[in-house]
C-alpha cells in the first residue's frame, strides 16, 4: 500500500461517496450485464446492509446479524512448528484452498527494515539471507468458522509484501512492493545489512506444509514496485499493477509465448520468456489517455480500448520500468492498487489522487476509482467513482455520517455472487465496502481499534486482504496495524445477491 493518506493526514476522515451507473459492466452471477442497479443478482431488489453498531470489545463494527472471530493477531498468536508468533503488518490475502474441516489462506505481511515482529527466516522459505527479518508470507489453516487451526512460514527474505493473487491452481502470488538492489545497505530498528539479491519480484507460495517452498523470483512479470495481479483463467497472461509515484504508476499485462502457467511454474521459467507490456487507454481517436484521473464519473460506465506497449527492460537494470516510457506513450495512475479476477475480466483499483504533484495538468482530483478490464474484448470501464471530498485534505468539516462518506478503496475481491469487497486506505474512520459495480456502495464494517495518541485526533489503520471463502460464509479481512486478521460471518447471502 506504500504510505498511505492516513500517514500523510493523521486525523483526518473518510469523506467521499461513490457513485456509479449503469453502463457495460461485467456480469453478475445470473443478472445480465445490463441489469439495473437496483437489482442485485438473482433479479430482486438490492437489500442495504443494516446501519453498523459499535463491538463493546472496541474491535469491529459490524450489522446487526454479523459476527466475527480473530484468526491472528501479530505478537499474540502461535505459529506451529516452533517459528514463534505471529508476523505483524497483515496485508494481501487470498483462500486457496478449502476443505470439510475449513479455509487454507495465504497472508502477505508488507514488512520492511526496522519492522518489529519481522517474519522469521525458516530453511527452506528464505529467498535472500541479507535481507532483514521483516516481509514474507504466512499460511493459516481455519476451521469452517473460520477459527486458526494452524499458521507456518510460507517465504520470507522478501521485502514489503504487499497484495498478490490466488492462481487457478491452488497457489498464492506475492508481490513485493519494493525494488531495492543486491548490495543495497538497510538499517532500522537498531539493525542494518546489505541485500544479497535484487528485490521488486513475484514469487509464488505453496499452501501445503508437505511441500517444499521454491522461494525463486518470477524475474519474466518484471522487477518494480509490485502491487497485486490477476491470473486469467487461460493461464496464459497475467495482469499486474504498480504502486509508484514521480511519474505514477502502471498497470502491465505478461503474456506467455507458449503453453499456460501452472504450478511451480516460476522453476522452469525463464528470465525473460514471455512479453511484458503497459496498458494505454485510448479515446475514440486513437489517443492515448496518459492518466487516469483525466476519465471522471462522467465517463462511469463508458467502454475504452485499450492497446499494450512492450517493457524495453522488464528487469529495471538501469531505470524503473516506469521511467522508460515517454509521458503519453501509457497511461499512468496514482496507486494502481487491488487486482481481482472474475473470469470475465479483472477489477482494478486506483486508490485516489489529489495532490497536486500526483495529478496531470487540469486532471481531476478523486478519492478512488474502480475499473473493470475485459479479457476478451480488451477494453476497460470505469465502473465505482469516489468524487474528492475537502475534508480529505482538512478543508472543510467532518462529514455527519461517516458510515455513508467513503475514499480510498484499495483490496479489492470479488463475492461469489460477483459483487465486490472493497477495503479502505482513506483517512479518519476506515471501513470494509460492499460495492456494486455499477450501483451502489455501504459501509459493512468499521475499524474501531484506535491507534492515534491519547491526545490527538483518533487514527485508524486501514483495512487489507478480503478475501471470501469459497462456499460464501466467512469474509476474512485484515486490519494492517496491528496486525489482526478477522473471519466474519452472517446472513452474506440476503445483501450480496
Amino acid at each position: 500500500m506504500s504510505i498511505s493518506r492516513r500517514q500523510i493526514f493523521t486525523g483526518s476522515a473518510a469523506t467521499a461517496v461513490g457513485l456509479a451507473v449503469g453502463g457495460v459492466l461485467p456480469t453478475l452471477g445470473a443478472t445480465p450485464a445490463s441489469a439495473a442497479t437496483s437489482t442485485g443478482t438473482a433479479g430482486r431488489p438490492l437489500r442495504p446492509f443494516p446501519p453498523l453498531k459499535d463491538d463493546p470489545n472496541g474491535i469491529l463494527a459490524l450489522p446487526e446479524g454479523f459476527q466475527y472471530r480473530i484468526v491472528t493477531r501479530e505478537g499474540q498468536t502461535d505459529m506451529s512448528f516452533g517459528q514463534g508468533k505471529t508476523p505483524g503488518l497483515h496485508d494481501g490475502t487470498g483462500v486457496v484452498g478449502q476443505k470439510h474441516a475449513g479455509y487454507t489462506l495465504i497472508l502477505n505481511h508488507e514488512l520492511g527494515p526496522g519492522s518489529a515482529n519481522g517474519v522469521p527466516h525458516i530453511p527452506g522459505t528464505v529467498y535472500d539471507p541479507g535481507a532483514p527479518l521483516a516481509g514474507g508470507c504466512t499460511v493459516v489453516n481455519t476451521d469452517p468458522n473460520g477459527a486458526l487451526l494452524s499458521q507456518w512460514v510460507g517465504i520470507s527474505g522478501t521485502i514489503r509484501n504487499c497484495a498478490g493473487g490466488v492462481t487457478p491452481w491452488g497457489t498464492w502470488l506475492t508481490c513485493e512492493e519494493n525494488s531495492n538492489k543486491a548490495g543495497t545497505s538497510w538499517s532500522g530498528g537498531g539493525q542494518s545489512g546489505v541485500y544479497q539479491k535484487d528485490h521488486g519480484y513475484v514469487f509464488e507460495v505453496y499452501p501445503d506444509a508437505s511441500d517444499a517452498q521454491l522461494p525463486k523470483p518470477i524475474k519474466a512479470f518484471g522487477r518494480y514496485d509490485h502491487e497485486a495481479l490477476a491470473v486469467e483463467p487461460k493461464q496464459r497472461r497475467v495482469y499486474l499493477s504498480e504502486d509508484a509515484s514521480g511519474p505514477n504508476g502502471l498497470f502491465y499485462r505478461w503474456t506467455a509465448a507458449q503453453g499456460k502457467l501452472e504450478k511451480g511454474f516460476a522453476e522452469e521459467l525463464g528470465d525473460t520468456e514471455g512479453t511484458l507490456e503497459a496498458m494505454q487507454i485510448r479515446m475514440d481517436d486513437g489517443t492515448i489517455i496518459p492518466d487516469v484521473a483525466y476519465i471522471t464519473s462522467a465517463q462511469l460506465g463508458r467502454p475504452f480500448q485499450v492497446t499494450w506497449i512492450a517493457v524495453p527492460d522488464r528487469d529495471a537494470k538501469t531505470v524503473p520500468t516506469r521511467q522508460q516510457f515517454a509521458d503519453g506513450t501509457v497511461t499512468r495512475g496514482k496507486k494502481f492498487e487491488g487486482v481481482w479476477s472474475n473470469g470475465e475480466g479483472c477489477y482494478i483499483v486506483n486508490s485516489y489522487a489529489f495532490a497536486t504533484a500526483d495529478l496531470p495538468p487540469d486532471a481531476a482530483k478523486h478519492d478512488g476509482m474502480v475499473w473493470f478490464y475485459n479479457y476478451k474484448d480488451e477494453t476497460i470501464t470505469l465502473v465505482t467513482y469516489f468524487p474528492h471530498n475537502a475534508f480529505a485534505e482538512g478543508e472543510g468539516p467532518a462529514p455527519k455520517f461517516a458510515d455513508m462518506t467513503f475514499d480510498g478503496p484499495d483490496n479489492v475481491t470479488v463475492t461469489p455472487w460477483g459483487t465486490l469487497v472493497l477495503a479502505e486506505d482513506g483517512v479518519r474512520a476506515s471501513h470494509v465496502l460492499s460495492s456494486v459495480p455499477g450501483g451502489p456502495t455501504y459501509a459493512i464494517a468499521r475499524n474501531m481499534v484506535q491507534i492515534g495518541t491519547s491526545n490527538g485526533a483518533p487514527t485508524y489503520s486501514e483495512f487489507t486482504g478480503p478475501t471470501f471463502s469459497p462456499d460464501g460464509k466467512v469474509l476474512f479481512v485484515n486490519i494492517q496495524t496491528p496486525g489482526i486478521q478477522l473471519a466474519i460471518t452472517g446472513p452474506w447471502q440476503d445483501y450480496l445477491r
